[in-house]
């Protein structure tokens, strides 16, 4: 009864009507009264105390006032204002207002007692008050508002229109009057007694009018909680479910091309971290369920090789694999890397990208089909309904924030049963993050790298410091090092003064002239031959200098390069920095990254410029950025919007997060089904989310 009531349209709410329920729906996506149940205040007023005149000072702050208006005048003649005489017996003061003066003339009654709430300002030793809030003192007794007054989200149209943050107010205590705040609990009770929270209830209650700061705290926490909790849940079971449901090929057989590459190919000891995680792959994939596996890794922790030997077990099983890459420029760099360490093998690896020509894509086409293909590398290329696998086994995708969801599940269809997914990334991503987005997904992370890799030395030097800083790239390359100079903008642009693309390869060509150093240039615009012969010369340590702007973020390996100098460092995010950092570090030798920025750093910027020199851990790096940017930014287009939550907050509230993760878990193995009576409502609730909300089939 109580469900049916809060799904009742907005416009039938005393006090709404089809005018105001309309514009509720087009600002705030107010349809229901459970939305407006849900429109959470974005901060309080504490309405607590009661000041007298006597005690006013002028600090421009708030204050509330109980007393009587004695008299009433109009003053000015062009501009007229109406005054008021306010008294409380320690004093007196005037109220003003600028409009509404006839509504208030009529309606204000004289000699009796009113709560007066506004900014009081002093004026020629006596204190003001504009356009204050008035309520009498018999209906501010009455009524359910609290001490702590809730100030809800509001927009300008709103605003316009007459629906006041009072409005707002009113409608929420007339929607508990209406449904007398009998809001079923969804919890199980071993919860609520476990963590002492709030009833459903009296969280509810104490949102909208909180009794005290200690109620409206528990208020907060049962309702994060809760709502943190139903994603968990959601994302834990569909993991559960994938595995009973999404039957998978069971590589039982650990054969000979990954033992083979295991006691004789392998180009350097593994780290204790790669063995564990391909034990965690070899593992997942001798089940007869589908492996749904993230592997997380800086640059540079060796997630291709563990991709390798994952792409082996396929093989030795009699499937074939596939690697899929964002960029061409990326799907390059793996197909010569795995081609290399494969060579030994006899295994059958090919390209397939967008420039790949037709008469080799007939061959790859074939070959494919016929089983004779064992590895594929590609980009969205291979997501063509032309691209037919015999028995394809694994799939690899690398930099999966960069695929949308679509082009994920294309992948899959390629095969009757789906072939197990094994999804790279070297965005480190925040751990309450990666619980919220792909906590469906189990986790797998490189956190070692390889013996006798340095640390890369991370300094931050102005502008100003400019001609030491060539000194010491001029020491750099005299020892047979390369250098990465790296620019945020192609183009000048006129708002900005950061110093673009082509000005620096001007600049740099001055002062590094030939014949003694050679420097070479890539960008976004140019042809992807013409970067791709760029970016060969600097591999092959036939020019010095690389003058490029990000696209070399995922670019090519170049273990010579030893310094990476970032210009304009304070444009780029936290993220970024660490990606173009992990460019070099990748030799032997000690390398160095330079930041370089005007001298006037905002905030944020400073910050992460202190990061990136404090630290390498990309982690760490990671869980500042989600303070900077919050969790919108930083999963870009594909994934924004993803988790609209109403009241938890991800960087906040991180260990809210981890007890509602651990409390699903433990729910689940004791309940995978939700079937005991005490889990019931838990079960209606969460039935329910699932058929309104379309947020759960975001997720890989």
């Amino acid at each position: 009864m109580m469900n049916n009531l809060l799904e009742t349209q907005i416009e039938f709410l005393k006090g709404v009507g089809p005018a105001r329920g309309e514009l509720l729906r087009k600002e705030l996506g107010i349809f229901k009264y459970a939305d407006l149940i849900n429109l959470y205040p974005n901060r309080y007023i504490d309405r607590t105390r009661y000041y007298r005149i006597n005690e006013l000072t002028n600090s421009g702050s708030e204050v509330q006032i109980v007393g009587k208006i004695i008299h009433l005048k109009t003053v000015g003649e062009k501009r007229t204002r109406l005054v008021a005489t306010f008294t409380d017996g320690t004093g007196e003061m005037e109220l003003v207002w600028f409009q509404g003066q006839k509504w208030i003339r009529e309606n204000v009654k004289l000699n009796t007692p009113y709560v007066i709430f506004g900014k009081a300002s002093a004026f020629n030793g006596s204190f003001n008050m504009p356009h204050p809030e008035m309520e009498l003192l018999t209906e501010h007794e009455a009524s359910l508002r609290s001490a702590m007054q809730a100030i809800y989200p509001s927009t300008e149209r709103l605003a316009q229109r007459g629906i006041t943050n009072k409005v707002v107010a009113k409608m929420m205590q007339q929607l508990f009057t209406e449904t007398q705040a009998l809001f079923s609990e969804v919890l199980p009770p071993s919860i609520l007694t476990d963590l002492k929270l709030l009833s459903k209830r009296e969280a509810l209650f104490n949102i909208h009018f909180p009794k005290s700061q200690d109620l409206l705290a528990k208020a907060q926490f049962r309702l994060k909680f809760e709502e943190l909790f139903f994603i968990q849940l959601q994302l834990i079971t569909k993991n559960i479910v994938r595995k009973h449901k999404i039957k998978g090929h069971a590589f039982g057989n650990v054969g000979n091309y990954f033992n083979d590459f295991y006691s004789n190919h392998l180009p350097f000891d593994l780290t204790n971290a790669q063995k564990r995680v391909i034990r965690e792959i070899r593992n997942d994939m001798g089940q007869p369920a589908q492996m749904n596996r993230l592997l997380q890794g800086d640059v540079g922790s060796g997630k291709t090789i563990v991709a390798l030997m994952s792409m082996l077990l396929a093989l030795d099983n009699g499937f074939q694999a596939c690697l899929m890459a964002p960029t061409e420029i990326l799907a390059n760099q793996h197909y010569v890397g795995l081609s290399e360490l494969a060579k030994p093998l006899g295994i059958n690896i090919k390209i397939l990208t967008g420039s790949t020509k037709t008469s080799e894509r007939r061959i790859i086409h074939e070959e494919l089909e016929s089983g004779e293909l064992h590895i594929i590398i590609g980009t969205h290329a291979l997501l063509e309904d032309k691209v037919k696998f015999k028995n394809l086994g694994l799939a690899v995708i690398d930099e999966q924030h960069r695929f949308g969801v679509e082009q994920r599940s294309k992948l899959w269809r390629k095969n009757e049963i789906p072939p197990h997914v094994l999804v790279m990334t070297a965005t480190p991503i925040p751990r309450t993050l990666a619980m919220s987005l792909y906590g469906d997904l189990d986790v797998s992370v490189i956190d070692e790298l390889p013996p006798g890799r340095k640390p890369i030395q991370t300094v931050h030097r102005f502008d100003a410091n400019r001609l030491k800083v060539w000194k010491f790239l001029k020491d750099e390359i005299a020892k047979g090092r390369q250098v990465y100079i790296v620019y945020p903008l192609i183009q000048e642009s006129e708002k900005m003064d950061y110093k673009d693309l082509m000005d620096g390869y001007e600049s740099i060509s001055r002062d590094f002239p030939l014949p003694h150093y050679s420097v070479s240039i890539v960008h976004g615009q140019m042809k992807p031959a013409d970067k791709d012969s760029e970016m060969a010369r600097f591999a092959a340590g036939k020019t010095n200098i690389m003058v490029a702007t990000t696209v070399i973020e995922v670019g090519v390996n170049v273990p010579n390069a030893s310094v990476m100098v970032i210009e304009s460092a304070e444009r780029f995010g936290l993220s970024q920095l660490h990606q173009l950092r992990g460019r070099v570090g990748r030799g032997a030798e000690q390398s160095y990254c330079i930041l370089m920025t005007g001298q006037k750093l905002s905030n944020d910027s400073q910050i992460r410029m202190e990061t990136m020199c404090r630290t390498n851990d990309g982690f760490e790096i990671a869980e500042v950025d989600l303070k900077l940017r919050g969790p919108g930014d930083i999963m870009g287009t594909q994934q924004s919007g993803v988790l609209n939550l109403q009241i938890a907050d991800l960087v906040k509230d991180r260990d809210i997060l981890s007890l509602a993760r651990q409390y699903a878990i433990a729910l689940l193995k004791a309940d995978p089904g939700l079937n005991l009576p005490e889990n019931t409502p838990l079960k209606h609730a969460y039935n329910e989310l699932a058929k309104k909300k379309n947020i759960w089939n975001y997720i890989s």
